[in-house]
């Protein structure tokens, strides 16, 4: 497996072969399984089931090849290299509605970062009690300007945005406001970039306030650890939001580019439409409105003249400024033309300036309305006008906006994973540092940890959506795969789904899924399932991975939520919200069941199926082998889901007690 662009050579320990000798075997074993059971056994009888449960199986084999590929190149760092003394700091504390002692700690944390820096607390709550308490100490105090006013917010990522004109160190350490950091975290992380092209440098999120066996699953050490060091081999480790020090070159590298992409495609959209309206427009023309046949040639005509200005690299602004004032000159010569026709036009051009200025501009809308647009019958005037609207909405102020350059993607709740992706995208390289050099507070209650995890899905599958990366320009192939792992991951609710119906429904009707449970299927199935679960032994090396493996299925509801919120808010407009998590416990002393509800439905029907199944087969009506593989696998189903049991019973963080010292 070849290198690409921007992936260093890993060296190859004995541990790294032992993974990649399991790697292989899961790819063997993953393949001969799935193969044939698609072309031996399907049990087409019973489609219904045994269909989706193939395609569940090859979606999970697909799911684990992800995986292997990014433990291939499982990458541990060592000594970080030593930071460069010169180097300038802005830290940036992200805080809206926080605890202001909390924010203060973090903040006074901060000021003791021993690398010389700036502290700046963002406080996107405007709250002149923590502006107050931040000046008296010296610290930066920064919340958004009048020009946000009535503008999108874009939640944390527009914080950061706002903040990144105001401030103006090389680099950038950002902090939740509950990630404490160490006073060394910046001695740890600004030599990587002594390497020129590194923009992002990212931490583990380790949390203070868990217990031991961590009944929210909060800790993710298999993500903070082999994942992000995979990833890291591929140089594709990710941007979590939090615990990480970013170059400001990069940034507005990034922030510039993606301003003149995108107003090289609204202006794009913009000429082509016009062109087909004036195009439909002169069809119509009575010959004998002379006037206006030459004034809809002479901007059809002026319209490929700014074509070929662009084309030759005139600056967009002077273009669509020109072309501009030659359409008001022609739509000056037709105005007295047929203003009957004219009025059925202003309703439509209405419309569409009301959602060129919802959207933000043609680069966000839908292609299909744009040729709807096109194939509409205009009259000259309206064509006219039409064009106007369609070049006035390329807007090179980006009016619509707070600040034109927004170098922090704002197009999904998260802003992390997008932003990491496009600077990758660009050539820029990351790396990931696996020392816990922050210490945060993670949810403490159900309710709040299913905000935070329906939030950070929904962002995934947002830029899955807009920003797929598989067909990303810049990426290497490598990297697409990594952005699409961490993306298809969110998929798995759905296959959850089938495989709680499947035992289910043989033990309830002794409907099978498969053919036969012969050996040919044990002998395919349980190799490749020990060996999957040895990789991820390996990998762990000790890391309690199993509570992240329950989650995976038992908050199957949450996951389907987020694919089904997040097609609605891309292709229907519909609203995410942006949810902050809090800081704090919340709820009162009643027990949180009814946020369980599906998992416990399908817990009462594992048990009914059970139930049933040992009946009939005591009556004879099942057989022994698939009733008692069947409750295997209700059994295994039932200790995942018990999972939920210990979160709702979770009443939040005591720390174990100090105990007393004995009078020697």
């Amino acid at each position: 497996m070849g290198r690409a662009r921007g992936e260093r050579a890993v060296p190859l320990t004995g541990r790294l072969v032992v993974i990649r000798t399991l790697v292989l075997l899961t790819v063997l074993l993953g393949l001969n399984y799935i193969v044939w059971r698609w072309l031996f056994s399907v049990n087409w009888s019973a489609w219904w089931l045994a269909v989706p449960l193939v395609v569940a199986e090859t979606y999970s084999l697909i799911d684990s090849l992800l995986f292997g590929l990014t433990m291939w190149r499982y990458r541990q760092r060592g000594e970080p290299p030593p930071a460069p003394p010169e180097a300038t700091v802005d830290v940036l504390i992200a805080t809206y509605n926080e605890p202001l002692d909390l924010v203060m700690r973090t903040a006074r944390a901060s000021v003791a970062i021993t690398h010389p820096h700036r502290t700046w607390v963002l406080d996107d709550g405007a709250r002149p009690e923590l502006r107050e308490l931040v000046e008296a100490e010296g610290i930066g105090y920064i919340t958004r300007s009048v020009d946000w006013t009535d503008r999108p917010r874009h939640a944390k990522a527009g914080n950061l945005n706002n903040a990144l004109l105001a401030t103006d160190g090389e680099f950038l350490l950002i902090l939740d406001a509950d990630q404490v950091p160490e006073p060394g975290i910046l001695d740890r992380t600004l030599g990587y970039f002594t390497d020129e092209r590194v923009a992002l440098v990212q931490t583990p999120q380790y949390f203070v306030n868990v217990p031991e066996n961590d009944p929210l699953g909060s800790q993710a050490p298999l993500f903070y650890g082999p994942i992000q060091q995979g990833k890291d081999g591929w140089n594709s480790a990710f941007f979590c939001g939090s615990n990480a020090v970013l170059r400001r070159e990069a940034l507005m590298q990034l922030g510039v580019t993606r301003y003149v992409t995108e107003l090289e495609v609204s202006l794009d959209r913009s000429l082509r439409t016009s062109g087909a309206v004036l195009e439909r427009a002169r069809a119509g023309v009575d010959p004998e409105q002379k006037v206006v046949a030459r004034a809809l040639g002479y901007v059809a005509f002026s319209l490929r003249q700014a074509r070929n200005e662009l084309a030759l690299g005139h600056a967009i602004a002077d273009v669509t400024w020109s072309f501009q004032q030659r359409v008001d000159a022609a739509a000056a010569e037709v105005v007295a033309a047929d203003v009957k026709a004219l009025e059925a036009d202003l309703a439509s051009i209405r419309e569409l300036t009301a959602e060129l200025g919802d959207e933000g501009g043609l680069a966000e809308i839908d292609p299909a309305a744009l040729r709807q647009l096109a194939g509409r019958g205009w009259s000259p005037l309206g064509a006219l006008e039409t064009v106007r609207t369609l070049v006035r909405s390329v807007d090179v102020d980006r009016d619509d906006e707070a600040q034109p350059v927004m170098p922090l993607a704002t197009i999904s709740v998260t802003e992390d994973m997008a932003t990491c992706m496009r600077l990758h995208g660009l050539g820029w390289r990351s790396v990931y540092h696996h020392e816990v050099l922050a210490l945060g507070l993670a949810p403490e209650d159900l309710g709040t940890m299913l905000t935070q995890r329906l939030r950070w899905a929904q962002g995934t599958v947002q830029v899955m959506l807009r920003e797929n990366p598989l067909v990303q320009k810049g990426l290497s192939l490598t990297q697409k795969l990594m952005y699409t792992a961490t993306m298809w991951s969110y998929l798995a609710g759905f296959a959850a789904l089938v495989y709680i119906a499947a035992p289910i429904v043989y033990l309830l009707v002794g409907v099978l899924p498969v053919q036969a449970l012969s050996s040919d299927f044990f002998v395919r199935l349980v190799p490749f399932l020990v060996v999957n679960q040895l990789l991820f032994l390996v990998v762990g090396r000790g890391a309690a991975t199993w509570r992240g493996q329950q989650y995976s299925l038992a908050l199957f509801p949450v996951w389907i939520r987020s694919v089904t919120s997040a097609v609605a808010n891309v292709y229907r407009g519909r609203s995410l919200g942006f949810a902050v998590t809090p800081k704090t416990k919340q709820g009162g002393d009643e027990l949180p069941w009814h946020l369980v509800k599906p998992q416990l439905t399908v817990m009462v029907l594992l048990v009914v199926a059970a139930v049933v199944g040992l009946i009939r087969l005591a009556v004879g009506q099942a057989t022994p082998l698939g009733t008692w593989a069947n409750l295997v696998w209700v059994v295994y189903d039932l200790a995942v889901f018990s999972v939920v049991i210990t979160a709702v019973r979770y009443r939040g963080f005591s720390p174990a007690p100090i105990p007393e010292k004995v009078p020697s």
